[in-house]
């Protein structure tokens, strides 16, 4: 493998002129602010410290279910034994039929907490079996402070996670294009129910995208916001705050003015090129796997560095991976792109060339 550094142009292209940052605060106990496509944190006050966490539980349960479900429109036949949690409610009753879409509305809309018993003893036989699910998908995403004791939040000493830890959630969820879909929607009708959703960000603030309140009297108000504007995706989450939704527009409010996404490559974008082997094309170009884009506040500078194989060996075909781009703030990777070959290429005599590859090495010829 060969490296080149190209900070020079990074450098020119990354150099803000963003308004200056402004002091911002919350009520909050815990509180943080990220930016979904890097997971670069932007704001945060006790972000690692362990919480009740109440409602905002739900996402977990609406993902652990949404992964494992092979059908969302399955009927689910509601057991008695299912029912009977305490809180939040969509009135479901023993023998009643409603499809797992149904149900997931009615828990992450309505919050309801006989709607997270029941995905969970369907998906899994049974609340323990559920909740095993839920702790090992937080181990998966690197919810090192978190632990669930139950699908729908209720208090428990061995239910808690952080501020830090919900924003690596929600970032899972946002990725999920069925559970962002649910937590964004801001009413629906299903069947004979009707379900308005409790996060009032979704009708006050611009872009806001989800994704879910929760609310018990130790835990105080919890939630966790996301919008989008320009491109850029941000995730709040505030631990017992009683002015959670002020907090959350003013928070959303600094990362957008503050930290605007950068893109630091186009899709297809050439970073360099490599010998071909076995080929009458000599070199073929590597371009960027897929655009990426990290936010950066005003001063703030960026280095990219671009590791490409020595050679590729024919016959390959077009995306064919020989390297990467890193970029560094300060010495450390912040984001990265694999870097793919930008057409295939076939064997000498035995495969022909098509035009643009016979102009490529016409051109790289002359040259």
């Amino acid at each position: 493998m060969r490296k080149m550094t190209a900070a020079l142009a990074t450098l020119l292209a990354l150099t803000l002129l963003c308004p200056p940052a402004h002091a911002v605060g919350t009520n909050a106990s815990c509180a943080i602010l990220m930016d979904a496509e890097s997971g670069r944190v932007l704001y945060e006050q006790n972000i690692h410290q362990p919480r009740l966490i109440a409602s905002i539980t739900k996402l977990m349960t609406a993902l652990v279910a949404v992964e494992r479900a092979e059908d969302l429109d399955e009927v689910v036949t509601v057991k008695g034994e299912w029912l009977g949690s305490e809180g939040s409610s969509i009135y479901l009753t023993a023998g009643e039929q409603i499809t797992l879409r149904a149900l997931l509305y009615g828990l992450m809309l309505q919050s309801g907490n006989d709607a997270a018993m029941t995905i969970a003893c369907h998906t899994a036989g049974s609340e323990a079996d559920f909740v095993a699910l839920m702790n090992r998908r937080a181990a998966e995403l690197g919810m090192k402070n978190s632990s669930f004791a139950n699908p729908s939040g209720l208090n428990d000493d061995n239910h808690y996670s952080t501020a830090y830890d919900m924003a690596l959630l929600a970032q899972a969820c946002l990725a999920n294009e069925t559970v962002a879909e649910i937590c964004a929607t801001r009413s629906i009708t299903v069947g004979t129910r009707t379900f308005v959703n409790h996060n009032k960000l979704l009708y006050r603030y611009e872009g806001c995208v989800g994704m879910k309140t929760g609310f018990t009297e130790k835990a105080g108000r919890t939630l966790v916001s996301a919008a989008t504007r320009d491109g850029q995706t941000l995730i709040c989450v505030t631990l017992n705050d009683g002015n959670d939704w002020n907090d959350h527009t003013k928070l959303l409010d600094y990362g957008f003015q503050t930290w605007p996404r950068q893109v630091l490559c186009q899709a297809g974008e050439v970073l360099g090129s490599v010998s071909v082997e076995g080929s009458l094309i000599p070199t073929m170009a590597a371009v960027t796997a897929e655009e990426v884009g990290y936010p950066l506040k005003e001063g703030e500078k960026l280095t990219m560095d671009v590791t490409l194989a020595n050679s590729v060996q024919a016959p390959f075909e077009a995306g064919t991976p020989i390297g990467e781009a890193v970029w560094k703030k300060d010495g450390e990777v912040v984001a990265r792109v694999p870097l793919v070959t930008q057409s295939g290429a076939g064997l000498d005599a035995r495969e022909p060339l098509t035009f643009w590859q016979r102009l490529w090495a016409k051109m790289r010829g002359a040259a």
